[in-house]
Formats: C-alpha cells, structure tokens, sequence
C-alpha cells in the first residue's frame, strides 16, 4: 500500500495546538512536511505607498516562524521556508515530495481565492484539499446553523451567539513522527534584513515588548492570568494607555495565529473556576466575540470592506489631502492626544485600543480623509494586524461600517482629560513637560 504524504501550508495559523490543519494531517497521513511561504506581494508597497508588512509585523512573524520550526522539529516534521512570488513554489515541492494532499487554513477574501484557485489550476484532479475554518472562536458551520444571517449590528449578532452556540474543544498536539519524516534538506528563517529593514531594537517606552512565537504567548497568557491576576481587573483598565499590563496584549499572538480564539477562551474559563469569575473575564470574551463578529461580517460582504462607501455604502465628502495625511502620520497635528498615539504607533508598532478610535475618528470625521489610507497605515505598521478586524474597525470609525449612531465621533481633548488627565502618556511620547492648553 502506498504511504500517503501530505503538505501543511502555514498562513496566519502559526502553531501545533488547536490547529485544525495540522491535527487533521498528522492523523491521515504517513508522512507530513509543513510549507510556510514568504509571498513578496506581502512586502510591497501598496498603492497608497505604504509597504503593506512593516518592520515591526515583519519582525514579530520572523520570531513566530522561528518558534513554529522548533515545535514542529519537536514533533520530527519539517518546515520548508520558501520565497515564491506565487503558488509556483508550493506546486513545484507537492511535485518533487510526491505529495498526495494538502492541508490549509479556509479563507475567503479575494487574494487568499485567488491564491487558492492558482493552486487547484496547477494540481491533478485527483489531488486532495483539505481546508477548514480555523480563527474563529465560534465556529462558522455552528454559527450557520443557528443563525439565518449575521446581523448588522453587533449586539444582535452577541446576544444570539451567546444564546444558541457553544466554543468547539481545541485540537490537541499532533502526533509525534519518527525520524524519517524529516526531510534531508534544512531550512531556516530568514533575517529581517533580507526582507529590507534593518534590525529593531524594542522601544524603551514600548507597551507591547514581547517576542512573536507560540510560546510566549502561552507564557503572556500565564503572566497575564495566573501570575498576575489581571485578568480580574481587565473591564477596568482595557482603557489604558501606559506599560504592557492595561490590556491583555494577546491580539498579536492571535492576529498571525500563533495563539487561536479557542485556546484564550478555554484558558479563561479555566481561570473562571479557579479563581474568579467577574465582568473582566467575561470581557475578554466578549472582545473576542467582537473579533470573530467582524469576520462574519467580511465574510458576508466580500470585497465591500475595501470600498470607498464600505459595508453601508454612506456616501460622504472624503479627501486625500497629503499635508493633512503626512500630519497625522508624523503626529503633527493641532491635537496633542492624536499626536502622542500617532507617535506610539510610529516607534513601536503599538496602540491602544482607546488611541486607535481616537486617531481613527479624528482623521475621518475631523480631517475627512479617505479611511482606506487610514486603514492601509495601520496594516503596514501594527505588530497585531489582522484584515477583518482592522477594516471592520476603521469602516465603524469613518461612519461606513457596522456602527448603528456613524455620526459617532470623538473629542480628543475630552478623551484626553478622560484617559490621560495628568498628560502622562502624552509627555511619555511627545517628551515635553509644558502644560498642554485644553
């Protein structure tokens, strides 16, 4: 009997537990290789001219791959590192491997299709594709079954998830592979200055100086629960502004999956019978929630997400005005609390949660400028880019989105005395000691 070799192609799914498509492959197959690929449309300048993986993201996957090779070797699979410009890579080692599957992650915004479409167009018929939804919290197949469709609002959309669908087990670890899975050829990680930028030393006033990998996000969440409890205070400081432990700082692991929704969940319900069950642990979920409403919604929408008029197809006055865009940017604007988060984001590839609705709102109601550069901005420099999330927030903002009140917006100088009333964060980043006019 032939043995059956089958491929793991990595995306944004960067571990070996809870990962559907590693479990699945290691459970069918004889032998299994992983395939990561380092496709350069990623790196490129998009057309608004920001290169669309920065140096901080680029950084943060480098650390997570290199954390995914050893986990895998652990388990006696290897990890083949290419740098095709397209699927041709990936068919030219199913070929050479003599593989007879593949196993990936399920998507369905217009470059991974395409993506697909190339692949299933260059492989026999006879070639099996195995691919499952795995990053969401509640799974896509339960979510169909209970819920005719997914509502515009997300309060809706919550109370009926919450009522009607139950969080699927994690995966365990795959199995481990004797030595003979391992491919004779080795592979490494590439340096961050073989994809163009020079070596990052992490901010000294960085709030999220952690390392990308599976592994440290294991170790955040035990720091973040277990050791330091601040996951029972979570509802009351999610708002801050200062150092690494206002907010949990998980989304990063999540948004390239080197942690999935599942395994968070799991971990707070554990910590919900063993320690406290309050407001901020059920918060974290609901954040969650939030996360997985915005991919429904791109799923459900398609390629709108990316348009002018968004999801609500609102018409409004928007400009491109380079000065204004280079301001906001630079953090040169009139408003010092947008200036300050701009700035955090520039040096760190970081913000928070409270300064990303602030310099969101402020570019889009206050400066009119067309969302999707603001939204391009923060795809090419947020360590926890994550596309759902990331345009469904910035449509929300700009008033095209899923927001039920889209004149919404907010005062920075109001927010500023709210959120940082002794101007501490806005001296951190604009390293002045004057006293800001409000």
């Amino acid at each position: 009997m032939q043995e059956k070799k089958s491929i793991v192609w990595f995306t944004n799914n960067l571990r070996v537990v809870d990962n559907a498509s590693l479990y699945n492959a290691s459970k069918d197959s004889d032998k299994v290789i992983g395939y990561y690929n380092f496709q350069s449309k990623d790196f490129e300048n998009d057309k608004w001219g920001f290169r669309r993986t920065g140096r901080f993201r680029t950084k943060f996957l480098l650390e997570s791959l290199e954390n995914l090779k050893k986990k895998l070797l652990d388990l006696n699979i290897s990890l083949i590192i290419d740098f095709s410009p397209n699927m041709e890579g990936l068919v030219k080692w199913i070929n050479k491997l003599k593989v007879s599957s593949i196993y990936y992650q399920r998507e369905w915004t217009n470059y991974e299709i395409l993506n697909e479409k190339e692949l299933k167009n260059k492989l026999p018929k006879d070639f099996k594709f195995n691919n499952e939804f795995d990053q969401f919290l509640f799974h896509p197949i339960d979510v169909k079954k209970s819920i005719e469709s997914i509502d515009d609002i997300f309060s809706v959309f919550r109370k009926k998830i919450e009522k009607n669908i139950k969080v699927r087990e994690c995966y365990p670890e795959p199995k481990k592979f004797t030595n003979e899975n391992l491919l004779k050829v080795k592979f490494d990680i590439p340096n961050i200055n073989s994809i163009g930028y020079e070596v990052i030393k992490v901010h000294p006033n960085s709030a999220f100086p952690f390392l990308g990998g599976s592994d440290e996000g294991v170790k955040r969440i035990k720091y973040y629960f277990w050791v330091s409890k601040k996951l029972s205070f979570y509802k009351k400081t999610r708002n801050g502004l200062l150092g690494s432990d206002y907010s949990s700082k998980l989304s990063s692991w999540l948004a390239n999956g080197a942690l999935s929704a599942k395994q968070i969940y799991w971990e707070v319900k554990s910590y919900e019978k063993e320690v406290l069950k309050n407001s901020s642990t059920y918060w974290l979920i609901f954040e969650l929630l939030w996360r997985d409403y915005f991919k429904f919604v791109s799923m459900k929408y398609g390629n709108k997400i990316f348009h002018l008029n968004g999801i609500s197809s609102a018409k409004r006055d928007w400009n491109r005005d380079t000065k204004k865009i280079n301001d906001w940017i630079n953090g040169k604007t009139k408003e010092p609390f947008i200036n300050s988060n701009m700035i955090e984001l520039k040096k760190t590839g970081w913000m928070s949660n409270r300064g990303r609705q602030n310099v969101a709102s402020y570019l889009t109601k206050d400066l009119q400028i067309d969302w999707r550069i603001g939204g391009a901005y923060f795809e090419s420099m947020l360590i926890d880019y994550d596309v759902h999330s990331n345009y469904g927030n910035w449509m929300y903002n700009a008033g095209v989105g899923n927001d039920p009140l889209p004149d919404r917006k907010f005062n920075p100088k109001i927010q500023s005395e709210r959120y940082d009333p002794n101007k501490m964060f806005q001296k951190l980043w604009l390293n002045t000691q004057y006293e800001i006019d409000l």
